[in-house]
């Protein structure tokens, strides 16, 4: 799989760009707020130039896309986690008020 990733740029250059937009959009963007249209494209370039970097050092046989893969699937997981802990907290949530009341 590393070979092939080396040897197709634009895939390998797409995929990098598609998981760091992902990354700082999950990660660095506080509460979903949108910058002014020009930072917001600003960042954007400054991020497809640092995939390029990215890119460069993945065909140079750097394992980037893999690591950054594993990145994102653990995000995933803690997503999951996070969605899985407020349905629970719903579900008892009723039930812990009802058990307050009587405990008093």
């Amino acid at each position: 799989m590393q070979q092939w990733l080396s040897e197709n740029y634009l895939v390998s250059y797409l995929l990098i760009l598609a998981f760091t937009i992902y990354i700082f959009n999950t990660v660095f963007r506080a509460n979903n707020q949108r910058l002014p249209i020009l930072k917001e494209i600003l960042v954007y370039i400054v991020m497809a130039i640092g995939s390029f970097v990215l890119m460069i050092l993945q065909v140079d046989k750097l394992p980037i896309i893999q690591c950054m893969g594993i990145a994102v699937l653990m995000m995933l997981m803690l997503r999951g986690r996070q969605l899985y802990d407020k349905m629970k907290s719903k579900q008892s949530g009723g039930n812990a008020a009802s058990e307050a009341e009587e405990a008093k």
